[in-house]
């Protein structure tokens, strides 16, 4: 595989989709990238289904649907996040216990507003957005009404580990100091009003809960992987390693979306496109 072969039989990749809207062809690189990476070892399907108000069973089905057609295959049964609630929780609990997280009642209007004073400078945008002020930083985790989001302190997570920067392994080692954090990534939410935990908690759970030891995904989640390997450090979770590919664009230069199902996998093949039709389309595969 071009960008970073991987042929031990120990590797273990994933694809994790939300059952949202239909599969389309940024979808099949990403399912078919992670079933490269891992061959001969094992590729294995997550349903990302935390977001109960936008999943369905039907989009579910689908997924599987176009991923068999597609010709890929995974062991049984498939992990789904909305059966592992409790794994969150308990995660979430231990990071309250050793101090690095905080109730957080801004709304997105807030955060804007916040970071509109002249004090504060040029917003700055990290990988969930508007990088948090800190307006709530500090608040004590008691009494709380179920409203809040919950928000990991950036800053005294590192001073827990002791840590002055991070590492991670993306096809080679790549540090970020704890400055840069702090400043770019900032506090992000850890568990989200009404959900009960959030991607960033949940994925690093169920990566360690699944054994993947590559995570293969979409560049547009490489700066994630920061608050992920800062996670992992916390709860003493192995690190994976990472293969950040490329997007698949539609011929404006747009990255491809589930509310286009005009250019869905389930359309394709109404269409009468073939699965071979599809590879040679996002060919090659492995950038």
């Amino acid at each position: 595989m071009a960008g970073g072969a991987v042929t031990d039989a120990t590797i273990r990749t994933r694809f994790a989709p939300s059952p949202t809207g239909l599969l389309h062809l940024g979808h099949a690189y990403a399912a078919l990238f992670a079933a490269q990476a891992a061959s001969p070892g094992a590729f294995l399907l997550r349903i990302e289904d935390i977001d109960r108000e936008r999943c369905s069973a039907e989009f579910e089905t689908a997924i599987y649907d176009d991923l068999h057609w597609l010709g890929l295959d995974w062991p049984q049964p498939v992990m789904r996040q909305s059966d592992r609630l409790d794994s969150y929780a308990a995660a979430l609990d231990r990071l309250t216990e050793m101090g690095v997280t905080y109730p957080c009642s801004c709304t997105r209007g807030d955060i804007r507003a916040a970071l509109s004073a002249p004090q504060e400078g040029a917003p700055i945008l990290g990988p969930d957005g508007l990088v948090y002020p800190g307006s709530c930083r500090g608040r004590p985790m008691h009494g709380l009404t179920g409203d809040e989001a919950i928000r990991l302190d950036a800053a005294a997570a590192f001073d827990l580990l002791g840590a002055e920067r991070l590492s991670l392994h993306d096809g080679r080692p790549q540090y970020l100091s704890r400055d840069a954090f702090l400043s770019g990534i900032g506090d992000v939410v850890l568990a989200r009003r009404g959900m009960g935990t959030s991607y960033h908690l949940s994925v690093v759970v169920d990566d360690a809960a699944q054994g993947i030891t590559l995570v293969t995904r979409g560049q547009d989640l490489a700066e994630a992987g920061w608050i992920h390997v800062l996670l992992q450090a916390l709860l003493d979770l192995p690190q994976p390693r990472y293969r950040h590919h490329r997007l698949i664009r539609d011929e404006d230069g747009k990255r491809l979306a589930k509310r286009d199902n005009a250019r869905s996998l389930r359309a394709l093949r109404e269409a009468g496109v073939t699965p071979a039709e599809v590879r040679q389309m996002l060919q090659p595969i492995g950038a």
